[in-house]
């Protein structure tokens, strides 16, 4: 089997497909170099990322390809994961070998794949809309860290832009060290040597916000009923990983 080492970006991937087409290898592995591991078993071939590749196999899948699939493949991508860089190669393989229609048949092991990493990666983004915790700081800026399972900041700007317009705020993943920053007009990659600190006594939030975490918490107080508290079922509705950055929940 022949390794396919790429950068591990979108264009990384299509441009895999293209070399993959031009040498015919055969069975192919295909490993984003960050965790690859050279052996002595098969060979290896580097891809050499290249736009003009890339930008001719992604036109041949939109011609195979509607809307929705193609954005199944840009939400399996952004999980991140090794097994679905392969899983998205094997399966943009399968499209381009077989007739139109082909993306239909569950029965592809790769098909059912691409189809839940986008799933997975779909209910993060849902849950990013949901569980984000904005803080005012001294500077007047609305900051919220997170750290999401899977890449989906590209997936929610849009949603914030349009929701939070009329001020400028930051949502910056701690895991990724990127965030997006929206000031009033567009919203903006950005990055941070060191991410800020936004604990309770931090020095960079505003006086206001002891007030609003207060106001916030008594509020979600007087929402509880403790008859019907179902923890199990909370618990699977707000995992806890998100709860340290939930400000009712600190």
């Amino acid at each position: 089997m022949t390794t396919f080492v790429c950068d591990g970006s979108f264009d990384g991937l299509m441009t895999a497909l293209f070399d993959f087409y031009q040498l015919r290898p055969g069975p192919v592995c295909v490993v984003p170099k960050a965790v690859f591991e050279s052996t002595l078993l098969g060979s290896e071939h580097e891809v050499v990322t290249d736009e003009a590749k890339a930008t001719r196999v992604w036109e041949g899948l939109r011609k195979k390809l509607d809307t929705a699939w193609l954005q199944r493949m840009h939400y399996a991508f952004l999980s991140e994961s090794p097994v679905a860089y392969q899983q998205l190669f094997d399966f943009a393989c399968y499209i381009f070998d077989h007739a139109e229609g082909a993306s239909a048949n569950f029965g592809n092991e790769s098909v059912r794949a691409v189809q839940q990493w986008a799933q997975m990666v779909s209910r993060e983004r849902h849950r990013m809309k949901a569980f984000i915790r904005f803080q005012e700081t001294a500077e007047g800026t609305f900051y919220a860290p997170v750290e999401p399972d899977f890449n989906v900041l590209p997936l929610i700007a849009t949603f914030f832009r349009d929701r939070y317009a009329d001020q400028k705020w930051i949502i910056y993943d701690i895991r990724r060290k990127y965030g997006l920053y929206y000031d009033l007009e567009t919203v903006t990659q950005v990055t941070f040597e060191e991410a800020p600190e936004v604990s309770p006594t931090s020095e960079v939030l505003s006086d206001k916000e002891d007030l609003f975490g207060l106001m916030w918490k008594d509020y979600f107080k007087s929402t509880n009923i403790p008859a019907r508290r179902n923890l199990k079922l909370h618990i699977r509705h707000v995992p806890k990983r998100y709860w340290k950055y939930l400000t009712e929940k600190r």
